[in-house]
């Protein structure tokens, strides 16, 4: 199953981020989350400090790229498959360093790829 990483993750239920966490349990995906502030989505719990997890298959990214560089060598040492850049989050700089670490780079919605079964 392909375990991902919701980055940016929001106990605000109006946000992406957390439309995204639920989506993903709905299609039966295995789903850690990590925000600026501790929470719990529908049983998840939102980490505030990057943690080591293991057998991360997808990064999908709610920060924006001026917040993102903090998280470059994090993310890469998790040894994602890919990392999906949600609308407003592409990021040029971050993409040179996923694709140098042969991360694959993905500039779609989670929402819309889970609702169109190419997850």
């Amino acid at each position: 199953m392909k375990k991902t990483l919701v980055l940016g993750a929001s106990p605000n239920s109006e946000r992406y981020s957390y439309r995204a966490v639920v989506s993903l349990l709905r299609n039966n995906f295995d789903v850690v989350a990590l925000g600026i502030k501790s929470g719990n989505i529908v049983g998840v719990d939102i980490d505030i400090e990057k943690k080591q997890y293991e057998n991360i298959h997808s990064v999908t990214m709610y920060i924006g790229a001026e917040r993102q560089p903090e998280y470059y060598d994090y993310i890469v040492s998790l040894k994602p498959e890919r990392v999906i850049f949600n609308p407003g989050t592409y990021n040029d700089e971050f993409t040179a360093i996923l694709e140098k670490n042969n991360i694959e780079v993905v500039e779609k919605c989670t929402l819309v790829m889970l609702t169109f079964g190419d997850y």
